[in-house]
């Protein structure tokens, strides 16, 4: 079975951001902001959804929860989504993750 992990990662420090360059033209190619004149976009936080690879629930929860401690994030949603599609909000929620709180079933 296949589910996606959805989560939100901050940057290092509260007065940090991400910047990557935003190329209309090349859309999908990454380059370092050096080397480009394209216009730079900056934010505070980057939505990831990322596979996680489980048979049951329970080993996909433990996969994921691996990962989420792994990436700065505090809270994340689990989906099961047949379909592999990585659009976020695809499939069908399974549980959510909080810091502290751990899992809640959906």
């Amino acid at each position: 079975m296949t589910y996606f992990l959805e989560y939100t990662i901050p940057a290092a420090s509260p007065d940090a951001e991400f910047e990557f360059p935003h190329d209309e033209i090349n859309s999908g190619t990454t380059i370092p902001l050096s080397e480009t004149d394209a216009e730079v976009v900056h934010a505070p936080e980057l939505p990831a959804r990322t596979g996680i690879i489980g048979a049951t629930v329970p080993e996909a929860k433990l996969e994921a929860e691996q990962l989420i401690t792994h990436s700065r994030a505090s809270e994340a949603s689990l989906y099961f989504d047949p379909s592999n599609s990585l659009q976020a909000g695809v499939g069908t929620l399974v549980a959510t993750f909080s810091e502290g709180r751990g899992w809640q079933d959906a």
